[in-house]
């Protein structure tokens, strides 16, 4: 038996007759850039999300860094980051100008630590970026409340987290901006880059629609030094017929979630730890060990494939070097990295293969 970390041709192949019917929508509109096709996802988008506004882009990190530059935030500002996650988080900060700085996890939950957030404010900060970590919620009353407190934005990373809900409401417009990516192995993918900002501010939304076009409204006539960041019609278009279906396959992803966590409560890996407060949108499903090389090795001998998210945190990476912060200054962003091991998980993974995966991973 094969089981793929994750089929990408899955969700076509389920509505190949929609998609291909959305794609022949906008060949034959004749309108490729911008237009209804877009107008018609954001307004979706907004709505699902339970936002006032929504404005597509061409990926997820262009999402975070337009997200930053509509908030004035660039050279010599500070912006804090946890110090585990996906090295975008970080790259849209530099990006701006400014500086990533980093705080450490939650063991429990692998999402920063609200509790040591403070402590890093200095009087150049001028945000917090929380990431809801493989479609973790965050916990982000106490982040709110800290950046009222301190007159901080916030700025979330919600590239893993369609359809997630924090307290009983849909991650969306809880901060000042919200930046999703619509990367092909997302739980809402195009079939391509793609990304979006959802947001309760007309002043943010207002501006990065500015930003994404040259910083233009009118033709020929730009305002600010903007950029080239449309979400494609012909991405939107797929989008709108997948976002159909989103709330089904994550109530697929939780069940499969489920019978995880209780396959594997009586072996001896962590499993995901999940807040009364929180649901998942369960874009992966992680687990840790310190005999990762033997778990994925066993996996790989039985056909299942398995992948680590990530296995060298930002602060390790030459791209930061420059910053000189030593692996054991952030010992807990370097341990979660030296034993996390993503399972196979997706809404087109059938239940009836999740014992074989459970069976090789409790395997001695």
């Amino acid at each position: 038996m094969k089981i793929p970390f994750l089929d990408l041709g899955a969700a076509y192949r389920e509505l190949q007759p929609e998609i291909d019917g959305a794609v022949q929508r906008v060949m034959k509109s004749g309108w490729y850039i911008l237009g209804p096709e877009v107008d018609a996802f954001e307004a979706e988008w907004a709505e699902f999300c339970g936002a006032t506004h929504a404005v597509g882009l061409a990926n997820g990190l262009d999402a975070l860094t337009l997200a930053l530059r509509a908030l004035d935030i660039g050279a010599d500002d500070e912006v804090i980051v946890p110090s585990n996650t996906y090295i975008a988080t970080w790259l849209a900060v530099s990006a701006v100008g400014a500086t990533p700085v980093p705080v450490e996890p939650d063991l429990a939950t692998h999402n920063i630590d609200s509790s040591l957030i403070e402590a890093a404010i200095t009087e150049r900060t001028k945000a917090i970026l929380p990431v809801h970590l493989y479609g973790q919620p965050a916990d982000l009353d106490p982040i709110l409340d800290i950046a009222r407190r301190h007159d901080l934005s916030v700025v979330e990373d919600a590239a893993q987290a369609h359809a997630a809900r924090y307290k009983g409401r849909r991650i969306g417009s809880h901060g000042d901006v919200v930046c999703w990516s619509f990367y092909p192995g997302k739980n809402l993918g195009a079939l391509g880059d793609a990304g979006a900002v959802t947001t309760e501010r007309a002043d943010i939304a207002e501006r990065i629609r500015l930003l994404r076009n040259y910083g233009s409204r009118e033709k020929y006539v730009n305002e600010v030094p903007g950029t080239n960041s449309r979400l494609d019609p012909l991405q939107a278009a797929v989008l709108r017929v997948k976002l159909q279906y989103l709330e089904e396959w994550t109530e697929r992803r939780r069940m499969l979630a489920g019978i995880y966590q209780e396959g594997l409560r009586r072996s001896d890996l962590v499993l995901p730890s999940v807040p009364s407060w929180a649901e998942p949108a369960w874009h992966l499903y992680v687990v840790r060990t310190q005999k990762r090389g033997e778990m994925q090795a066993k996996l790989a001998e039985s056909g299942i494939g398995s992948l680590i998210h990530y296995p060298i945190p930002p602060h390790m990476q030459a791209a930061y070097a420059g910053l000189g912060i030593a692996p054991e200054d952030l010992p807990l962003a370097s341990e979660l990295a030296s034993e996390v091991l993503s399972l196979p998980m997706g809404p087109h993974l059938a239940s009836a293969k999740i014992p074989a995966v459970i069976s090789a991973a409790s395997s001695e």
